[in-house]
């Protein structure tokens, strides 16, 4: 036996309502680029759109001229999806509340998550979207989830409920120093400023 190994998310494709309404969220609201239409291929009373999230994959929306949508919450039954969660720099998060406030859409505030922060809010249709910025920027040629593995390990080891700041940033002390060599016979810290 064998595993099939993924190399990332390919596309999420969620049940839209009218096409309008779509292209005004997923574009006019979120800025994701509306970059294909073509009719849902299983089902010809649908169409089938598709979004550029901002890393190249792709978000799509089936549509159909006759369903209506509801802003009641989505199932959260088991099987069902509970929020999807997109990524915006440091700059876009510190305007999120206001640029959701001047469209009139109620949210959640800002919640620290320790290695990130997150605003919670509905689309038209009641899917729980999350706007998430990360709250430490990984060493070069790492990535996030190196640092939350590594975070994760260092959290474990101290007994510790949940990954903060501390795991994070000595998680990427020991990223470093695992990746990247030094002439140093010894890496620990020291003070410069002994003696003074």
């Amino acid at each position: 036996m064998k595993k099939v190994q993924t190399l990332g998310v390919h596309h999420i494709t969620m049940t839209g309502a009218d096409r309008q309404t779509s292209i005004d969220f997923w574009e006019g609201v979120l800025g994701m680029p509306f970059l294909f239409d073509q009719p849902n291929l299983d089902d010809p009373d649908e169409g089938h759109l598709y979004f550029d999230p901002g890393d190249g994959r792709l978000i799509t929306i089936f549509t159909n001229e006759n369903r209506t949508g509801t802003p009641d919450r989505t199932p959260m039954d088991p099987g069902c999806v509970h929020h999807v969660a997109f990524e915006v720099d440091r700059a876009m998060f510190d305007q999120v509340l206001d640029r959701l406030k001047a469209r009139g859409i109620g949210n959640s505030g800002v919640k620290d998550r320790g290695f990130m922060h997150s605003i919670y809010f509905k689309d038209p249709l009641g899917l729980l979207i999350e706007l998430a910025c990360y709250t430490f920027i990984p060493p070069r040629g790492s990535s996030h989830a190196e640092v939350m593995l590594e975070a994760h390990r260092i959290r474990v080891a101290r007994g510790d409920k949940a990954i903060d700041r501390a795991h994070l940033a000595d998680a990427s002390v020991t990223i470093v120093e695992r990746s990247q060599g030094s002439l140093s016979d010894d890496r620990g810290p020291k003070n410069p400023y002994r003696g003074g």
